[in-house]
Parts: C-alpha cells; sequence; structure tokens
C-alpha cells in the first residue's frame, strides 16, 4: 500500500501561465520520501550526526498533465526492494483520480566524505513492507 501525502498548489508553486514550475514536482516527490521515512522511524539527522546520509542518484520522470494553482495533490510512494547501498522509490502524483506525474528515484546510502556505503541494518526494515 503506497504512502500518501496532501498538499496543495500555492501562487509561489506556479509560473506565470498559473502552472506548476515542473522543478516543483520534484520538491513535492522530495517532501513526500522524508515524511515516509519519517514516519517509518527513519530520523536523517540523526544518521547525519552518525557519519551516513542518503542522496540522490537519479530521477526518471514523467509529465503527463499539468497542475495548476488551487489543485489538491496527493503524492503516492512506493519503495521497492532496497539492495546494499540503494533504494529505488516509485513516486506518482495525483490530482483526485487523474495521474499528473511519476517518478522512479533511486536514492543511495554515502558517508559524508561522499562514499557508498550499506543501508544500516537498523534502517533498512523501513524501505520494505
Amino acid at each position: 500500500m503506497p504512502h500518501r501525502y496532501r498538499l496543495r498548489v500555492y501562487y509561489e508553486d506556479t509560473d506565470f501561465a498559473g502552472i506548476v514550475y515542473y522543478a516543483n514536482y520534484l520538491k513535492y516527490i522530495e517532501r513526500a520520501r522524508s515524511e515516509f521515512v519519517r514516519q517509518r522511524g527513519v530520523d536523517q539527522a540523526d544518521m547525519k550526526a552518525h557519519g551516513v546520509v542518503f542522496v540522490v542518484r537519479r530521477v526518471e520522470a514523467d509529465y503527463m498533465i499539468a497542475a495548476t494553482y488551487g489543485d489538491e495533490l496527493e503524492v503516492r510512494t512506493v519503495w521497492l526492494a532496497p539492495t546494499g547501498v540503494r533504494v529505488v522509490a516509485k513516486q506518482e502524483i495525483y490530482r483526485g483520480d487523474q495521474l499528473i506525474f511519476t517518478a522512479l528515484v533511486t536514492v543511495v546510502c554515502m558517508t559524508l566524505d561522499g562514499r557508498p556505503t550499506r543501508i544500516p541494518a537498523d534502517i533498512r526494515p523501513a524501505f520494505t513492507g
């Protein structure tokens, strides 16, 4: 079952025509991923204090239909099975029952000096089930 994160499109999210600026979809899905892991008990600030962080390595995005000022949106996130150092999130943004955006986001676990490292064993369960 996907994690659901709701938001409303504000004026600041749009361009001159009142359409959501393309980069803001990436912000929306980032917030949804952050809320998902927070609700699963992963404190990213605590992870950083212990020398590991998650970074986005790759995003594959498809923009189907534009969102506009005032729209109520829902980001649905499903984490695919993690491997040693990475996990992939399938994320979709809906306006009502209409799919408007999809993305596959590859996130990797890194040390603070930029080296890939295994996802800590106590955090791995947050991305499954």
